[in-house]
């Protein structure tokens, strides 16, 4: 190669170095609605006759851990602040909800349009001061509200406690137990008034003259 033809060649070469090749463009991001649809297709895709072998074998109790683990990862990214990482464990933690409704729809028991439309329906009846002609002018008045309507909704096992979860950790059950204790005069500043409270239960108890007053009692 002669010098003129080499100082050519190398004047283009660094010149091309510099060029910067278009990159396609990504997909269009989806509306909610567009990318939830596409999850619930993904995973339909995932468990159906020639899906994921590892997805297919899956069932509700094998599910259950990645639930809670799924759980735990986007809480540790809201302590941290991790906004990126928060986005993609929303995603894995919808994942969830999407795999167990797909897995009920499979046996024919629900599917994931039954979840968002209980949802969305809990949501609007118990929010009668947005969707309707209620009044609720604080939080403290929109629980209380929020309690009365759930309690009307359908019928439920008597009990203070019925309800708490018996898979939570123990502190977390511990703060459920407490908060459902308060509310029914259960909370107390010193010891003087949890003796006083308990003396009073017990006076209840012995009073009670029927079997049914006296596991109302116990309830409590």
């Amino acid at each position: 190669m002669r010098l003129e033809q080499f100082a050519t060649y190398a004047a283009k070469t660094h010149s091309h170095a510099n060029l910067k090749f278009p990159v396609p463009s990504p997909e269009p991001k989806l509306s909610p609605a567009e990318g939830f649809a596409r999850l619930v297709e993904i995973m339909a895709r995932l468990r159906a006759p020639g899906g994921c072998p590892w997805d297919r074998e899956q069932n509700f109790d094998t599910i259950k851990p990645y639930l809670l683990e799924e759980t735990y990862e986007v809480m540790d990214a809201i302590d941290s602040r991790d906004w990126k990482g928060l986005a993609e464990e929303l995603g894995d933690l919808m994942l969830q909800s999407v795999f167990f409704a797909q897995m009920a729809s499979e046996e024919g028991r629900f599917d994931i349009s039954d979840s968002l439309e209980a949802i969305n329906s809990k949501l609007v009846r118990r929010h009668p001061h947005v969707f309707g002609d209620g009044e609720a002018k604080t939080p403290d008045e929109v629980i209380r509200k929020w309690d009365e309507i759930k309690k009307t909704e359908k019928a439920r096992p008597q009990g203070l406690l019925v309800g708490v979860p018996r898979t939570l950790p123990a502190l977390v059950e511990a703060q459920q137990i407490s908060s459902r204790a308060a509310t029914a005069g259960f909370d107390w500043e010193n010891t003087e008034q949890v003796f006083d409270k308990l003396n009073e239960e017990l006076t209840e108890l012995k009073a009670a003259s029927s079997q049914d007053e006296r596991e109302d009692e116990l309830a409590i």
